[in-house]
């Protein structure tokens, strides 16, 4: 059986690489392959060097778009789910122990599927497709409320009032 250790390339398949600047006598010695002077003779230039003009690093923006501080994201629930696990009430909490979402979610039904019996489903928010179908249905539908105040449009965007 071959072992790891054992493994060697074929034989002539690498070649040895060029030892350069190892001294006057030797073929690549002195300036080793570089020509003389300048800049490319020294070692001194980064890989990412451009030549002086501006570095792509510098050209490029720094920060584009922005992160809007009052975004509220929903845990999507849909109704198949909540047929699936065969709950009669559904709240976040209930949701939470099935692992259906995560901790301190907001949670909003969806109404992707049917449902065939009465459910009462208290979440932050509906679509309108599931909230006619949980009503449909004859089960009940509370909205709970948000854990924060949402804050309101600033004075120069309301368009409505000019």
């Amino acid at each position: 059986m071959m072992k790891l250790h054992d493994l060697k390339p074929a034989e002539g398949s690498r070649k040895a690489p060029k030892r350069v600047g190892r001294g006057i006598g030797g073929k690549g010695g002195k300036t080793a392959g570089r020509g003389t002077k300048g800049q490319k003779a020294r070692n001194t230039i980064p890989a990412r060097f451009e030549g002086g003009q501006l570095p792509i690093q510098q050209r490029l923006p720094k920060l584009r778009g922005f992160n809007n501080p009052f975004r509220v994201e929903y845990q999507a629930v849909n109704l198949d789910t909540i047929v699936e696990s065969g709950l009669i009430e559904v709240t976040p909490e209930i949701l939470l122990s099935r692992g259906l979402v995560g901790k301190g979610a907001l949670v909003k039904v969806l109404g992707r599927g049917e449902l065939s019996e009465p459910v009462t489903v208290r979440a932050h928010a509906f679509s309108r497709s599931a909230e006619a179908a949980i009503t449909a249905a004859g089960g009940t539908v509370e909205k709970l409320p948000l854990p924060f105040a949402v804050r309101p449009a600033a004075k120069g965007n309301q368009h409505a009032n000019r």
